[in-house]
């Protein structure tokens, strides 16, 4: 698949986007400012308003020391004091406020071993990383500083470093990855320069904590529109080896006629087609299909993957430890990839439809089907919402409105009373009970009935009974 999109940004650069800095915010710069303190807002909040974009973050740059800035305002954190911040704490947000420096080498690829405080804004705005993000804005003389071209590079749709790429890349190993996002989320390219300089800093990359890779990576599937274009240039550079090689295994490797893709293309499109409010659920469709190329048999000619949601399941395992994810988080999308294959068809009785709800779990629904779409879409040959999906999500809304029992906790009896029933102790017995009862009320919603169940329960479980 082709990486390089080379768009012109669809946004328009309107300077008169930066009067809508929160009052708060800009109380303050002008308390600095009144101080006798040089202000501006730096960052990507600055690139954000211009480009009429929703802005979260307005640091602030200063000649203020750290000391000077907690005197200045009443409700303070020392978050970054080593490195010079310091967090203005507000009623409507939090601002970080960093005095001008100039970083020394970076020992660790993310942090500076020392800085050294600068005079100027203008020394403070060429450490940064790229010329869209050295900005800096005084809202008191409405004076916009852009040193290196970055609003000519957004408007041209280029991510592209300050300076020599090399270098910046070389003192924080996270900003190749940084580059890939901007460029996913903003569908921009990244200038040539500053792309041939990845493959030449991995090692350094290499030396960046598991977890600001993966919330990077994440923070590039929830914003870009197309987390694939991200992805790619990721396989171009060597980053995609570094964390994700397994995802490399599927890259040529074709699959039967339903796909119209080979299995790395038709992973990145289906993480396309999923939710983007859901950034999970596009990991899920990532990762959905990553052990097809282990599974791959080609017998009378037509190509199966027979059992791959199994091995994707382990194979996902290792890349989300890898990456430090929580362990819900990992468990969410490990489930959503080994039920990604269920199957359905008119035939099926309410009972399995009922069965489907237990085993992958109400809660799940919805993702689980947001996942089988992508996957459905991602496959380059199907067009228009899956008929059979519509006739499924009909029937399970349907179960769910009538209240059926889907799990133990439905059941119109519980464990203690089990325990009365049959006059045992806990232990694995009233376990095996409930799923007993809870097996028939999948079948026969009717018997979900006390009195029916303690039957039932007597029955099976009582003296003399069979099940004894």
């Amino acid at each position: 698949m082709k990486s390089k999109l080379g768009k012109k940004s669809k946004c328009r650069f309107d300077r008169a986007n930066l009067k809508k800095i929160p009052a708060e915010a800009r109380a303050v710069v002008a308390a600095l400012r009144a101080a006798g303190k040089k202000a501006y807002f730096v960052g990507g909040g600055v690139r954000d308003l211009l480009a009429g974009l929703k802005a979260v973050d307005f640091d602030v740059a200063t000649d203020a020391r750290p000391e000077e800035v907690r005197g200045l305002f009443r409700r303070t954190a020392p978050t970054g004091i080593k490195h010079g911040t310091v967090t203005v704490l507000g009623s409507r947000g939090n601002y970080e406020v960093t005095t001008f420096r100039r970083d020394g080498k970076y020992g660790d690829a993310r942090h500076p071993d020392d800085v050294t405080y600068a005079r100027t804004v203008e020394e403070d705005l060429s450490r940064r990383d790229f010329t869209f993000n050295a900005l800096a804005y005084d809202p008191v003389d409405d004076k916009l500083i852009d040193l290196f071209g970055g609003v000519d590079d957004f408007k041209r749709g280029v991510v592209r470093a300050v300076g020599a790429a090399v270098e910046r890349f070389s003192e924080d190993g996270l900003r190749p990855l940084r580059a890939v996002r901007l460029a996913a989320r903003f569908e921009f390219e990244i200038e040539a320069e500053t792309l041939n300089a990845i493959p030449k800093v991995l090692e350094r990359v290499r030396m960046v904590a598991a977890e600001r890779v993966r919330d990077e990576f994440m923070k590039m599937q929830a914003a870009a529109p197309k987390p694939s274009y991200g992805v790619d240039l990721m396989r171009e550079t060597g980053l995609l080896d570094l964390y994700i090689p397994e995802l490399l295994e599927g890259y040529g490797v074709t699959q039967n006629e339903f796909h119209a893709y080979d299995v790395y293309t038709h992973s990145l499109y289906s993480c396309d087609a999923a939710p983007a409010e859901k950034p999970l659920v596009r990991l899920a469709a990532l990762l959905h299909d990553v052990g097809k190329p282990r599974t791959r048999v080609v017998r009378d000619g037509r190509v199966t993957f027979y059992n791959h949601q199994a091995v994707s399941r382990r194979m996902a395992r290792h890349i989300l430890d890898r990456l430090r994810f929580s362990k819900k988080e990992r468990d969410h999308v490990l489930h959503l990839i080994y039920y990604h294959m269920f199957g359905y068809t008119p035939s099926w009785t309410d009972a399995a439809v009922r069965r489907l709800i237990r085993k992958v779990g109400r809660e799940n629904i919805a993702d689980l089907f947001d996942l089988r779409i992508a996957d459905w879409f991602g496959n380059g040959t199907n067009y228009g919402f899956p008929g059979y999906l519509r006739a499924l999500e009909r029937r399970i809304n349907e179960a769910i409105a009538r209240e059926e029992a889907f799990t133990e906790k439905d059941l119109a009896l519980d464990g203690r009373d089990v325990m009365a029933a049959l006059e045992i102790p806990p232990g694995p017995k009233v376990g095996e009970a409930l799923s007993y009862l809870l097996e028939r009320v999948l079948e026969d919603q009717s018997l979900n009935d006390r009195e029916r169940l303690l039957g039932l329960l007597r029955e099976k479980f009582g003296p003399g009974a069979g099940g004894e």
